[in-house]
C-alpha cells in the first residue's frame, strides 16, 4: 500500500491560491466601484460646466436685471426700521420668549392685528406697522466651552465618557442660554420702546414665574436673617474673647486661657485670627445673599437696546445670509433662471430617451 504525502500540501496551496485570487478580485470591484463614482462625479461637472457656458448670456442678463429690480424695490418700497434688545434671564424663561415670539410672528403672518395688539397692549395702527419678530442667543465661542465644562462636571465619569462637544451643542437648545436679544421690524421707527416694554412685562408678570421669584426671595430673605444671627453671636463671641484675654492679661496664673474652635487645626493662627476669619465669611454670604436678592427682583431685565428710534433695515434674508436688496433680488432672478434652463435641459433629454427607447 502506497501513501503520497504531498498531496494535502498541493490541496493547502490550492486553497490559498483561489483564496488571494478572490481577496483580489474584491478589491477590484471595490476600486472600480470608487472609479466609477469619481467618473460619474467629474462628468456632470464637465457638463455642467459647458452648460454655463452655453447659457452664460442668459445667466448674465438674469442677474443684471434682478440687480435692476433690487435698485427699483428700493426706491420705491416701504421704508423698514430695525431695532433689538438685549435681555438677561434671572429665571429661565427662555422657552416661554421663544413661544411668545413665535406667536407673536404668526399673528403677523395671519394679519391678526387686532389681536396682537391686545397681546402687546398696542393700538391697531402700531401693531399694522410691525414686520416681524426675531429672538436669538447672545453668546460667544468661550462662554459655550464654559457651560459645556460646567455640564460635564455634573454628570459621573461614565456618562461623560459618551459626550462630546459637538454632541452638546447639537443638543443644547438656544433659550437657554442667560443672554438673549429680541430684534422687531417694523415700517414706523418710533415705535420699538413701548413694544420691547410690553414683551418684557408680559413676562415679568407671568404668573408661574412671580410664584417661583415669591418663593426665592422668600428662600433668600430667610437665609439672610439666619446669617445675620449668626454674625451677631460672632460678635458676641469676640468680645467675650477679649475680656478674657484682659483677665488673663492681670492674672499672675501661668497656665493659657483661651477659646478653641472646634475644626481649627491650624495651629499656627491665633485665636483672634480665626474668629475674624469666621465673622468675614458670614459678611461675604450676608454680601452674596444680598446679590442674589436683589437679581430675583425682576425675573427678566433689559440690559442694553437700540429702542428708541431703530434704523433703517437696508439688508434681506436669503439662506440665512444677510444681503443688500440689489444682491438679494439679483442672486434670486439668477437662481430662477438657472432652475428654469435645467428644467428645459431635462426635458430635452426626457425626449431624447424616449426616442431612443
Amino acid at each position: 500500500m502506497s501513501t503520497n504525502p504531498n498531496t494535502p500540501n498541493n490541496s493547502e496551496e490550492v486553497d490559498l491560491g483561489q483564496l488571494f485570487k478572490l481577496i483580489g478580485a474584491a478589491f477590484d470591484r471595490f476600486f472600480n466601484f470608487i472609479y466609477r463614482i469619481f467618473k460619474g462625479l467629474f462628468s456632470v461637472f464637465i457638463w455642467f460646466v459647458f452648460f454655463i457656458k452655453k447659457h452664460i448670456i442668459i445667466l448674465v442678463v438674469a442677474g443684471i436685471i434682478g440687480i435692476g429690480i433690487g435698485i427699483l424695490s428700493s426706491k420705491t418700497s416701504q421704508a423698514k426700521y430695525q431695532s433689538s434688545v438685549t435681555l438677561v434671564q434671572n429665571y429661565q424663561i427662555g422657552e416661554n420668549l421663544y413661544s411668545a415670539v413665535g406667536y407673536y410672528n404668526d399673528l403677523l403672518k395671519q394679519s391678526d392685528y387686532e389681536i396682537l395688539g391686545k397681546a402687546l397692549n398696542l393700538n391697531e395702527e402700531k401693531a399694522n406697522s410691525i414686520l416681524s419678530f426675531e429672538v436669538k442667543p447672545v453668546v460667544s465661542e468661550n462662554q459655550k466651552l464654559l457651560a459645556f465644562n460646567n455640564y460635564m462636571k455634573g454628570l459621573d465619569s461614565l456618562a461623560a465618557t459618551k459626550i462630546d462637544y459637538e454632541d452638546f451643542l447639537e443638543n443644547n437648545e438656544d433659550y437657554t442660554h442667560t443672554f438673549q436679544q429680541i430684534s422687531i421690524e417694523s415700517t414706523q421707527r418710533n415705535n420699538f420702546k413701548s413694544v420691547f416694554e410690553n414683551i418684557v412685562e408680559s413676562i415679568n408678570s407671568n404668573p408661574f414665574f412671580v410664584n417661583e421669584q415669591r418663593k426665592d426671595i422668600a428662600e433668600l430673605n430667610q437665609r439672610k436673617n439666619a446669617l445675620e444671627l449668626a454674625l451677631v453671636k460672632s460678635d458676641s463671641l469676640q468680645n467675650t474673647y477679649k475680656r478674657v484675654l484682659e483677665m488673663s492679661s492681670k492674672s499672675d496664673k501661668s497656665s493659657e486661657i483661651g477659646i478653641t474652635f472646634e475644626g481649627s487645626n491650624d495651629t499656627e493662627k491665633t485665636k483672634e485670627f480665626d474668629l475674624y476669619q469666621s465673622d468675614l465669611e458670614l459678611r461675604n454670604q450676608l454680601v452674596q445673599i444680598e446679590r442674589n436678592i436683589q437679581d430675583k427682583q425682576y425675573i427678566v431685565e433689559m440690559i442694553s437696546n437700540k429702542q428708541d428710534s431703530g434704523f433703517a433695515s437696508t439688508k434681506m434674508t436669503l439662506f440665512g445670509k444677510k444681503l443688500s436688496v440689489k444682491l438679494y433680488y439679483g442672486v434670486i432672478v439668477l437662481l430662477g433662471a438657472l432652475i428654469i434652463l435645467l428644467g428645459l435641459e431635462f426635458l430635452k433629454f426626457l425626449e431624447t430617451y424616449n426616442k431612443s427607447v
